[in-house]
């Protein structure tokens, strides 16, 4: 009985790791990259990350590019009295020594004009243009639509072509 709870531990542990994939580019490690899977009809999509920066130097997340998008937009929201303003942003600083969070709600990268709906389970590449570190090249993890945060204010992107610039 100890020997069968030790593999479904194992088992349990393999199984996360294999949905939690990590990359590195100089001295930035980037964490679970994902997007949430997308109804038929979808034009737009989120893809959040982790980015931590273990040097000494800041960096800055200049661009990002994905084959299943026509458009892809570093944004920024943020709650104005009662409404959520959605913008582009320019860049997103990574400061030495630092983590930044790219989750729902906050700052994530915009997938707009997709050419298809994202389907849960599947890999969709994510090309990322850091200052310093370059091109880093992620596969994001497409999660099921019902996995948003409970409580999240961003738990659709149906809302995103009338957003402010």
């Amino acid at each position: 009985m100890f020997r069968q709870a030790i593999v479904l531990v194992l088992i349990g542990l393999s199984a996360a790791a294999a949905h939690s994939v990590d990359y590195k580019a100089g001295d930035l490690q980037i964490g679970h990259p994902y997007a949430r899977a997308t109804p038929p009809g979808a034009t737009v999509a989120g893809a959040y990350l982790s980015i931590e920066n273990k040097g000494k130097t800041a960096d800055k997340l200049l661009r990002a590019a994905s084959p299943v998008a026509g458009l892809v937009e570093l944004h920024s929201m943020r709650m104005d009295g009662n409404v959520m303003r959605m913008r582009a942003v320019p860049a997103i600083d990574v400061p030495a020594g630092a983590s930044v969070k790219l989750a729902p709600g906050g700052l994530h990268v915009m997938l707009q004009e997709l050419k298809r709906p994202l389907k849960s389970g599947e890999r969709v590449p994510l090309t990322l243009v850091f200052e310093r570190a370059g091109e880093v090249k992620v596969d994001l993890a497409v999660e099921s639509a019902s996995a948003a945060p409970a409580g999240s204010a961003h738990r659709s992107h149906a809302d995103h072509g009338a957003h402010a610039k």
